[in-house]
């Protein structure tokens, strides 16, 4: 099974395990990863998502290879129908595009090697990334004459400085993880030890606060980032409002006024 799941208390840990080929995921993969995250979104016991690979070599190299080969239909034709429709028929590229997920939990990449074209598009649609020192990142489809086709290059302008999103981009070499440091596209750099447990302390400590305040920040930081900030204001304004009633909130300011930690239950 290349997608290995569990609990810890609030967090739920995915991590991908195809070793033999670097983590790259086939079609059943993918949309075993895509039916999890679904499963993370609907369990009210689980409050951030912790996504990394298994070994030490990949965090993920994209698509599996190791598939057998199938003649495709019409690309319009596939592209009008639904991913998993799609995926049966052979089509695998958009797999790898989440944000029909709709998942609001905070999602962290923890990444343990290389992390490269489809590997790379997933770690950017992640909230947060942490790296060992010995990872890599890429995007090097245009050397094989393609792009890539779950928004890698719109995601990583949005992630870092352009010039280094376009010269990654352009190039299709890869950086270090101390280059991917420097430019902002991890936030953290650790020994392959400290890994995990630096994302589990992470994961903690969001977990720890208001599950409907977090999700709320996610769902405004995706959905309002094109607006104007009379209109994003409108909408922080209404997602406000609406935690402002929550029990989530009364226990809050009740836990701060009697001085101790709130006890939160999503609701």
């Amino acid at each position: 099974m290349a997608i290995q799941f569990k609990i810890i208390e609030h967090v739920a840990v995915i991590t991908l395990d195809a070793q033999q080929s670097n983590n790259a995921l086939s079609i059943s993969d993918l949309m075993h990863l895509r039916k999890t995250l679904v499963a993370c979104q609907d369990d009210e016991q689980v409050r951030v998502i912790v996504l990394n690979g298994a070994g030490d070599r990949a965090f993920c190299s994209g698509a599996s290879l190791r598939e057998p080969s199938r003649v495709l239909p019409g690309f319009v034709a596939s592209s009008l129908k639904s991913r998993e429709t799609e995926a049966e028929e052979g089509g695998y590229a958009r797999l790898f595009d989440l944000s029909d997920l709709e998942v609001w939990k905070p999602v962290i990449a923890a990444i343990n090697g290389a992390c490269l074209a489809g590997g790379l598009e997933l770690a950017l649609q992640c909230d947060l990334r942490i790296a060992v020192t010995s990872a890599t990142f890429g995007l090097p489809e245009v050397r094989d004459a393609t792009i890539p086709a779950a928004g890698g290059v719109q995601y990583l302008l949005r992630a870092v400085p352009a010039a280094h999103a376009m010269k990654m981009a352009l190039t299709g070499e890869p950086i270090s993880a101390e280059e991917a440091l420097r430019i902002g596209l991890i936030i953290d750099l650790l020994p392959a030890d400290r890994l995990m447990p630096a994302a589990l302390s992470l994961a903690e400590r969001i977990a720890a606060n208001g599950p409907l305040a977090v999700q709320s920040v996610k769902q405004l930081a995706i959905q309002t980032a094109h607006l104007t900030p009379r209109d994003f204001v409108i909408q922080a304004h209404l997602h406000w409002g609406l935690l402002r009633d929550s029990e989530d909130h009364t226990e809050g300011r009740v836990a701060l006024a009697q001085n101790r930690a709130p006890k939160y239950i999503g609701a």
